[in-house]
């Protein structure tokens, strides 16, 4: 039987690079994907998912108003069988998207596989994150670490000094100049103004020791 996964983390985990390569392990089988993306994120250009290390793929766009349930059906009868939805950026679905996510799962048996943030900077649940939290047959969370070493589990907005934005609209679409991820411990210092951040944390290559 066909199930809704919901994958969630802070940002920079890897969770569009975690997407890609499920479509990838889908795709490598013979079998078809449909990736969804919002219309909203368009840092990489217009319907394309991209990750942080380079791996890419065109999506189908959709907008908050969209009905995905009619969407994935459309594609089915224009294309034939598939095998797997993938929503990159979940946490920007509306709370009836979610149900026509539930939907393409129990009425068409296709499972859905949804990547996104759980929390917004005020540590407040995202709309579709909330409901893919209540509705999903399955939690899968997706770990990143904080500057501290610990786990990160919240998002902080910045401003080019690094201190904490508390006020604002909770969808401003940035990556790493406008958003990082703390610890839990660490969001509350930088919110309280006891520190701030460096946004231009040092690298090491992959591979170095």
């Amino acid at each position: 039987m066909a199930k809704l996964y919901f994958y969630y983390s802070a940002m920079n985990a890897g969770k569009t690079t975690t997407l890609l390569q499920s479509a990838h392990n889908y795709h490598e089988r013979g079998m078809r994907t449909l990736i969804l993306t919002p219309r909203l994120d368009d840092r990489y250009g217009e319907g394309v998912v991209a990750s942080r290390i380079g791996l890419k793929a065109r999506g189908t766009i959709f907008g908050r108003d969209d009905d995905l349930l009619a969407m994935v059906r459309d594609d089915i009868a224009a294309r034939g069988p598939l095998h797997c939805v993938l929503v990159d950026e979940a946490q920007f679905l509306s709370k009836r998207q979610v149900w026509q996510v539930t939907e393409i799962v129990d009425r068409l048996n296709v499972p859905v596989l949804a990547y996104g943030l759980r929390t917004d900077f005020r540590g407040e649940l995202f709309e579709g994150s909330q409901y893919l939290l209540a509705w999903a047959d399955n939690l899968v969370e997706i770990k990143t670490i904080c500057h501290t070493g610990r786990k990160a589990t919240m998002v902080l907005r910045v401003d080019e000094n690094g201190r904490a934005i508390s006020d604002g609209p909770q969808v401003e679409i940035g990556g790493n100049e406008r958003y990082v991820s703390v610890s839990r411990g660490e969001f509350k210092k930088v919110m309280a103004g006891e520190g701030v951040i460096d946004l231009q944390q040092p690298q090491l290559p992959l591979g170095e020791q």
